[in-house]
């Protein structure tokens, strides 16, 4: 299957041209994502919007055609234009304090697609992170992984040659890599994670089957063992759309010192995966 096929039409991203005319459809579509126009509901008219977010009724227009050709609202002559329900599931949510099992429990119930696999030299950027020697080479592999027929994360992994010999691109491509590196003998020990917000680029936007330029979440965790060592980078783009970060926070302490604690449930027992 090539990149982006298999994606529905509900599950592209189709971001109009021009930066106003984005802008509103971001907006939109992040106002029906979190409920302020949840399914059903009558949107504004085009000239309500264009009041709203001070543009053109033609930039409105553009930003409605965008949301319309996404399958997120429904437009008809004389009726309005009307929230679309996408149904249950339509995005993956995780808990942001118990993100690794989550993401370990994701990796068993989602299928990914292997799109490369190589062995050069690290990256500075990955070599300095892992604490590896300068030239030291890496396994490489680029995977897209989906719920069903609906691609929402894009993930390059590096893991040192010594470790990924022992196993094949095959095994990658049916395999998660934590149970690889289990079975190459790594005992994994400790992680250290990052989270950003950045932009879909070309390659990464064709294989996920949204517009490039879209906003995805971006992911950077390292793995090491019980040595300390360096053992996997992982480098993952997600689709904003599609998977979300939550966290449960509790009020704690006495009167002089009520601050917010997050609320921590990690499912004993589950390894880091991606």
């Amino acid at each position: 299957m090539q990149p982006g096929e298999g994606v529905t039409r509900q599950d592209s991203t189709s971001l109009p041209e021009g930066g106003k005319a984005r802008r509103v459809y971001l907006l939109l579509r992040d106002e029906m994502s979190n409920g302020t126009y949840p399914p059903g509901t009558l949107l504004p008219g085009e000239q309500k919007l264009a009041e709203i977010f001070a543009v053109s009724r033609v930039t409105v227009r553009r930003a409605l055609d965008a949301l319309d050709a996404d399958g997120l609202i429904s437009r008809r002559a004389g009726a309005g234009t009307v929230v679309r329900d996408r149904g249950e599931g339509s995005a993956v949510s995780a808990d942001f304090t118990s993100l690794m099992p989550q993401l370990v429990a994701m990796g068993q119930s989602t299928t990914a697609r292997l799109l490369s696999f190589s062995y050069g030299p690290a990256p500075a950027q990955v070599a300095r992170d892992m604490g590896l020697p300068d030239g030291a080479r890496v396994q490489t592999a680029v995977r897209v992984r989906s719920i069903g027929d609906r691609p929402f994360s894009h993930l390059t992994t590096y893991v040192p040659e010594a470790i990924a010999a022992n196993y094949t691109e095959a095994d990658l491509a049916t395999t998660p890599l934590f149970r690889l590196l289990e079975r190459s003998g790594v005992t994994v020990e400790a992680a250290q994670q990052t989270v950003t917000a950045t932009l879909a680029s070309p390659d990464v936007a064709e294989a996920l089957g949204v517009s490039v330029g879209s906003a995805l979440l971006s992911l950077r965790r390292v793995v090491r063992d019980a040595e300390g060592r360096g053992v996997e980078y992982l480098a993952a783009l997600y689709r904003a759309d599609l998977f979300r970060l939550e966290m449960t926070l509790n009020r704690v302490g006495g009167d002089d010192n009520r601050h917010w604690e997050p609320v921590i449930d990690p499912a004993p027992g589950q390894e880091a995966a991606e």
